[in-house]
């Protein structure tokens, strides 16, 4: 059988997605609890040759990089609205920021004793939704959830993070 790891060869199990951290402006971001996933697409082409009318040939054409979701349980920590207000604000467009509201996201897969496993940059992302208060419950029994979403103009993978030793 091979192994799926380089430098631990004993492990036989996958990373887990319950441990990770996201990154912006160079530090940890509090409480962020799920991350939607990292997915690009590349939208299909079809055309046909006029000597072949019964079978389209399919070719790639522009990459997508689908919007990702960010929720965390609601604190008074303002990360997530201040970075919000620099795309929309009530005090008009001319309190918009035209040079900070863009961010480049570092999101960290950790492997189970903590350290990082996987690490994938986010470039030039904006919040597109910001949901500030979630729906109110009397009778319901969950934690309040802040949530955005984040456009984003490509992601790759760090390779300056390699698969770390495990004791």
């Amino acid at each position: 059988m091979t192994t799926q790891f380089v430098v631990n060869t004993h492990r036989f199990d996958p990373y887990k997605n319950f441990k990770f951290r996201i990154r912006w402006d160079g530090k940890v971001v509090a409480g962020v609890s799920k991350i939607s996933a990292l997915k690009k697409s590349t939208e299909p082409v079809e055309h046909r040759e006029g000597g072949d009318p019964s079978t389209p040939r399919i070719s790639p054409s522009t990459w997508k990089y689908e919007p990702i979701t960010l929720e965390r349980g609601l604190t008074h920590d303002p990360e997530f609205e201040a970075w919000a207000n620099l795309v929309h604000t009530t005090e008009g467009d001319g309190a918009i920021s035209l040079q900070n509201f863009r961010k480049d996201l570092l999101v960290e897969l950790l492997n189970e004793q903590g350290e990082v496993a996987k690490a994938y940059k986010i470039y030039r992302c904006w919040i597109s939704e910001y949901t500030a208060l979630p729906e109110l419950d009397a009778n319901g029994n969950a934690i309040a959830i802040e949530s955005m979403t984040v456009q984003n103009e490509g992601w790759e993978r760090d390779t300056a993070v390699t698969e770390p030793t495990e004791s």
